[in-house]
């Protein structure tokens, strides 16, 4: 699933293509938005909040998540798409450019006064200006014995930030995943850390955590299982922390330098 800065990207570049201009086409292919036009309306913003995108046109808002294999894609008006158009599940298009969002995992249609009706249950948006990392903080604590590297990932608590920056951070951080909240020793730095990391790839299309730029060298931990720890050699191992849904996504991790 995409992280919070590939979003961020994807609602900027959108936002620049639509923002301030009258939708000419609107074709939602989602049965149960499939008779909604907005067509003749101007389009306010395209905003992320954490990894979902809000398209405000009028006083409605298009409120659409990537999921696992969901992608918006810019063309100029009448240029060829890039994917076939049967994995379109919208089109909005000015008199210049046309944005598609191909197999979007979530699209929805409701008034712009109801937003966070949708996405009020997130936690403070790890790119937003307004972020407030005590408040992210606040939320992890009050479920101390939650593994930390659940906490991190939890939407609920830091909207925005996904498995990479979770590896990568405890990696830095020098923790293992399955330590609970409450045993983390300075949960502020570890939160300032993972703002900074994302916040430095925030304009990148090429995620570095380690400061190299070459392929094979951006990361620390992530997808380098049974590869020797930049740090000390040691194999890097591949888990994950339990049954549910957030519990689920890989954790790479170093056995020797994290504890």
């Amino acid at each position: 699933m995409p992280e919070g800065d590939t979003v961020y990207r994807t609602a900027r570049r959108l936002n620049e293509a639509l923002a301030g201009s009258v939708l000419t086409v609107c074709d939602i292919r989602v049965p149960q938005f499939a008779t909604v036009d907005l067509t003749g309306q101007t389009v306010r913003n395209v905003v992320s909040r954490g990894k979902h995108l809000l398209t405000r046109v009028g006083e409605t808002t298009i409120h659409t998540h990537l999921k696992m294999e969901g992608s918006w894609r810019v063309f100029a008006a009448g240029e060829r798409w890039s994917r076939p158009g049967w994995q379109a599940r919208i089109v909005l298009g000015t008199a210049e450019w046309t944005a598609v969002g191909f197999q979007l995992g979530l699209v929805e249609v409701l008034p712009t006064v109801e937003e966070d009706g949708a996405v009020g249950y997130l936690g403070p948006d790890i790119l937003s200006p307004e972020w407030d990392a005590g408040e992210a903080m606040r939320r992890m604590l009050a479920a101390p014995e939650v593994p930390i590297g659940v906490a991190l990932i939890d939407q609920r608590n830091i909207a925005g930030l996904g498995t990479v920056y979770r590896n990568e951070v405890l990696f830095l951080r020098g923790v293992m995943p399955e330590r609970p909240v409450g045993a983390v020793d300075d949960l502020p730095a570890m939160i300032g850390l993972a703002h900074r990391l994302i916040l430095a790839n925030r304009d990148r299309a090429d995620r570095v955590t380690t400061g190299n730029l070459r392929r094979g060298e951006r990361t620390w931990v992530s997808h380098r299982e049974r590869q020797p720890c930049r740090r000390c050699g040691t194999p890097i191992r591949k888990g994950s922390l339990g049954p549910d849904v957030l519990s689920e996504r890989d954790t790479y991790f170093c056995p020797a330098c994290q504890r």
